[in-house]
């Protein structure tokens, strides 16, 4: 833990109260400052007694007028004045245990930390939690916390995720919903193991305790899994059974509780050869993160912005994205070329060859792939575009790292990185070039 403050913003209220680097801070209030959550929650109100110990250990308090929600201002070595903590479980399906040796040390921390699930939105297991922390969401009203269930009967969650205590986060999870904490989930579906009969159980549990939204995916699989569980993949069959227990538990929720609860992927749609939903099915995209009616939403978004485009001149383009999305995007382009005619364009699915050719997001296509299977083109268009899920967050990164620079020189072609929405391929597409690397 550490709460030294490491900088103060210029003309921020800590700065104008004579705050400094290099002193720790240790209350707000009564409120003793243990990390980022209690220092959000805390410093929230107009009016503030802030407690500071000076480096020789001095302490001193400050009372400290400013904005209702606004920020003191004060900075700390790390986001979370702690460390991330790491995931305890081992679970059968777990990607980052799939991962390939050699590769940056990054790609193999599992974090699995209540804070980042309300700060940043990740899912976690709720294994790592202590009862302090647990009633600390509950009294602090944290939500909402986005919990990776997989199943709920004790001894197959204990199995699911290789942890003899893995159980115990069903009772925080009841604990939550009884307090009123909003809680998404997300149930990762692994053949012969948490399917079927066990997915209804889970969905019925989930029902009871009151989640506010849940996603349902397939187990993602790579090619190297040597001396892991045996997990088969999702196939067509499967897809569709899971289809209709999902649709089955959806229109009974819809009824009871005027929110179908229960979302589908994307993939699975594709993999049991079903067309997508329509529109409403969705409710707004709550679980879009998930990949839950992501094609559709671009879909609608696409033919919105090309509705407003005016100029259809264009550089040529190949745009390069997973082999799931290739016919969607394909799809779009196609449309794009009906509205203007002289539009040279094309799509290219990428196989996964680096993790597996059950991979086919486009999340999870490197950049060695990319090269490979470009450059084996007779032909490509002036531009390549890419989603920008193919890259590490903030950074022209490929999970190789393989660089958007090297991709760029490798290529011969400048690389143009489209955000995920349909707006923005529109945008991509009909660029003039300023978004070139």
């Amino acid at each position: 833990m550490s709460t030294v403050i490491s900088s103060v913003d210029e003309g921020s209220p800590a700065a104008h109260a004579g705050i400094r680097p290099g002193e720790k801070l240790l209350r707000i209030g009564r409120h003793e400052i243990v990390d980022v959550l209690d220092y959000r929650f805390f410093c929230y109100d107009p009016v503030l007694t802030v407690e500071l110990a000076e480096p020789d250990g001095t302490v001193r308090k400050l009372r400290i007028r400013k904005e209702e929600g606004g920020d003191l201002g004060l900075n700390f070595d790390t986001y979370l004045m702690d460390e991330p903590r790491p995931c305890s479980n081992h679970c059968v399906f777990c990607f980052v245990d799939q991962m390939p040796p050699g590769m940056r040390d990054t790609l193999y921390f599992k974090d699995d930390d209540a804070r980042l699930s309300f700060l940043m939105g990740n899912y976690i297991t709720l294994t790592n939690l202590s009862e302090r922390e647990a009633q600390r969401i509950i009294d602090l009203r944290i939500s909402p916390i986005n919990v990776s269930v997989q199943a709920t009967e004790p001894q197959l969650r204990r199995t699911l995720l290789g942890n003899k205590n893995a159980d115990k986060s069903i009772e925080y999870m009841r604990a939550f919903g009884e307090a009123g904490i909003e809680m998404n989930g997300q149930i990762v579906v692994c053949p012969g193991w948490n399917d079927g009969a066990h997915l209804r159980r889970t969905i019925e549990d989930l029902m009871e305790i009151g989640f506010a939204s849940c996603s349902v995916v397939p187990v993602g699989l790579t090619k190297f899994r040597q001396g892991l569980a045996k997990v088969p993949p999702v196939d067509a069959s499967a897809a569709a059974e899971i289809i209709d227990i999902v649709d089955e538990y959806g229109a009974v929720c819809k009824e009871r509780f005027g929110t179908r609860m229960f979302f589908c992927a994307d993939e699975l749609y594709l993999k049991a050869g079903r067309p997508l939903p329509d529109e409403d099915y969705y409710e707004d995209y709550r679980q879009l993160d998930n990949g839950v009616g992501m094609l559709r939403n671009t879909t609608n978004e696409f033919m919105e912005g090309l509705a407003d485009v005016t100029d259809g001149a264009a550089e040529s383009f190949t745009i390069a994205t997973g082999v799931a999305a290739a016919p969607f995007i394909a799809r779009l382009v196609d449309a794009a070329k009906e509205k203007f005619p002289a539009l040279d364009g094309e799509v290219v699915a990428i196989v996964n060859d680096f993790f597996g050719h059950s991979i086919t997001v486009s999340g999870l296509v490197t950049g060695q792939d990319i090269i490979r299977q470009l450059s084996a083109r007779e032909r490509l268009g002036k531009r390549v575009i890419i989603p920008a899920n193919m890259l590490r967050h903030g950074e022209g990164v490929f999970l190789d790292d393989v660089t958007v620079p090297q991709l760029s020189e490798a290529l011969g072609r400048p690389v143009v990185i489209s955000e995920t929405d349909g707006y923005s391929l529109v945008d991509t597409i009909f660029s003039k070039g300023d978004d070139t690397l």
